[in-house]
């Protein structure tokens, strides 16, 4: 009987009869010894290039920061997102798009096509277990054994520009810059004040900036049109554009906004328009947005809501100083994903009006789910006391400032849960409700308008897709002399364009892992294992086909899919030498 190939998501990804080398030599640094033969690493080294009369396109990657699954119109959502709705229903909106269940291992995967574990990002930085420092593929920031797909395609020519978070690293040698941007504005760390004030969503220090680097340099203050962050951003992208439009070249823009990041800022103009849309609460709008989904075909019909994270009360049963209070979290809310629509509309606008609307891919999507932890959860005081009395000392908490400079707020986990109202958890969670994420694609001139794929698709896919329609090779594993090691992702080309799915990708197995939280997904099954409250420190076994909520452990019941599972988990773990933390902040 033929070994079927085992594709893993975050992992290398191997053909059958490769070598496997023991965990304990890949952290050595001998991992990428594995595919020295170039035919060995054939599926990933080469990509099928475009017909030979294709002009290349050009690319607009979009990524917000922490959205939730249903918060755009297209996907459900009440919240006015005119510009993104007419992109996503022009082009395909995918259903099963998985990220990272949190930021910055989603972006190494993102701009990689490999294993957060490979590209630097096994842990986030500021989560790192003592028994993971130190460690190959724990170096907090994107490494040096993984290229980007920006320094790929600016090799073959294109322009390459980054605006946004980072989140890969601080220093001048993992900066955009360094990474194959040509331009860039980047916000390094994880999060920020969406004002010129500079300050750091958390630090241990009041004195502190939030660091930003142009170029490649140091800023020590924003610039003077630095009014808010969704629209600097797009500024400084659309200066890009002009400055290079008659190059002649196709181009890579990476926009990466940091809305809807806490702390939850918006312009008053913004809130306003929100004022008592939500104040019938976060259990209705749940019920509104899960019927919504399923009327625009994302989801089963027999679908239900699951149930609100442990702790969350009813609506009922708030008094009325918090109904106000958690009311204006979400106006605050509702009006940064509402900014970033309309700071799009101006970049896409300037698209049609240099005639590069029609030859340019947008790819769009979130990070990872709905920030559903709140300031006064017990892991913000207990793990990271130094940076909470910070906050705390540094902000004005009144109710008439929130939303404006020099506040902080988080959305909480009865709006989060309302945003993914079928799945299970939020943010920093391996349930569906941590990563399974909003995105579409956008490109008549090669895509489907109208389609919603429910295929299978990994953040780690980008890469090669990318490379795919842009007919660019990855170079395998050697790049510009030094080792590297090949996407563990795959083009998803075909589903994109709506074409049937190969056989093996119908049954590929996706495994991660993030602070301790494990899952495998194998066709329609799902393997689970999260601490508690975010589970029960064993094995949970879904079939998502029946229970995309996953809210009825099949553990016990199916024994021998639980093993069979749990073989891949060990696989994947292994093949990406995985070191599962000694230590757990709690997030």
């Amino acid at each position: 009987m033929a070994t079927r190939r085992l594709d893993v998501m975050n992992s290398s990804n191997r053909p059958p009869g490769d070598c496997i080398l023991p965990a304990y030599l890949r952290r050595l640094g001998l991992l990428l010894s594995v595919c020295l033969a170039p035919l060995a690493c054939a599926s990933n080294s080469a990509v099928a290039p475009a017909a030979a009369t294709d002009k290349q396109p050009n690319i607009l990657l979009i990524l917000v920061d922490d959205m939730g699954f249903t918060d755009l119109g297209s996907f459900g959502g009440e919240i006015d997102t005119p510009n993104l709705d007419a992109l996503a229903y022009a082009g395909v909106r995918f259903s099963n798009f998985q990220a990272a269940p949190t930021c910055s291992p989603t972006r190494a995967m993102l701009l990689t096509g490999t294993d957060n574990h490979v590209a630097g990002l096994g842990n986030m930085a500021e989560e790192m277990a003592p028994n993971q420092q130190g460690q190959p593929g724990y170096e907090g920031y994107l490494n040096q054994r993984v290229v980007t797909v920006a320094s790929l395609l600016r090799d073959a020519g294109y322009r390459t520009y980054m605006t946004g978070k980072w989140h890969l690293g601080t220093s001048p040698e993992t900066s955009p810059a360094a990474r194959g941007f040509e331009r860039s504005f980047a916000m390094l760390s994880g999060g920020a004040s969406h004002y010129a004030d500079m300050k750091p969503a958390y630090s241990p220090t009041a004195d502190s900036k939030a660091p930003y680097r142009k170029d490649g340099e140091l800023l020590q203050q924003l610039p003077a049109n630095f009014d808010y962050s969704s629209q600097f951003y797009v500024d400084e992208m659309i200066d890009y554009l002009e400055q290079d439009k008659d190059s002649g070249k196709p181009f890579f823009a990476y926009l990466a906004y940091t809305a809807p990041h806490w702390p939850l800022q918006a312009p008053d103009s913004a809130i306003a328009k929100y004022a008592g849309r939500y104040n019938d609460g976060y259990d209705a709008l749940a019920q509104r947005r899960l019927q919504r989904q399923k009327t625009l075909g994302l989801l089963d019909p027999k679908a239900t809501a699951t149930p609100k994270p442990a702790g969350t009360l009813p609506w009922s049963a708030l008094d009325p100083a918090a109904r106000k209070q958690q009311t204006r979290q979400m106006e605050i809310y509702a009006a940064m994903i509402d900014q970033v629509d309309h700071h799009t509309g101006r970049l896409v606008d300037y698209l049609k009006a240099n005639a590069l609307l029609d030859n340019t891919l947008i790819l769009f999507m979130s990070d990872n789910g709905a920030e559903g932890h709140d300031l006064d959860s017990t892991w913000s005081a207990a793990m990271y006391p130094k940076i909470r009395q910070v906050i705390d000392t540094t902000h004005d908490f009144s109710y008439a400032n929130m939303g404006k400079p020099n506040s902080y707020v988080f959305l909480g986990a009865g709006w989060a849960h309302a945003s993914s109202p079928a799945l299970r958890l939020y943010k920093g969670a391996t349930s569906e409700g941590g990563t399974r994420v909003a995105a579409f694609a956008h490109f008549p001139r090669q895509l489907p308008a109208g389609h919603i794929s429910h295929e299978l698709v990994s953040v780690a896919d980008i890469t090669p897709t990318l490379l795919q329609l842009t007919g660019i090779e990855h170079p395998g594993t050697d790049y510009r002399g030094r080792a590297i090691a090949p996407p563990s992702g795959t083009s998803m080309l075909h589903a994109w364009r709506g074409q049937s799915v190969p056989a093996d990708l119908q049954q590929r197995v996706l495994g991660m892992e993030l602070m301790g939280k494990r899952a495998v997904r194998a066709g329609d099954w799902k393997l689970v294992h999260m601490p508690p409250p975010y589970g029960k420190g064993a094995w949970q076994l879904y079939n998502l086909r029946e229970d995309i909520g996953e809210q009825r452990d099949l553990a016990a019941s199916h024994p021998e899919q639980l093993k069979r599972m749990v073989s891949y988990w060990q696989k994947y773990a292994s093949d990406n030498a995985v070191i599962l933390p000694d230590w757990l902040s709690g997030y």
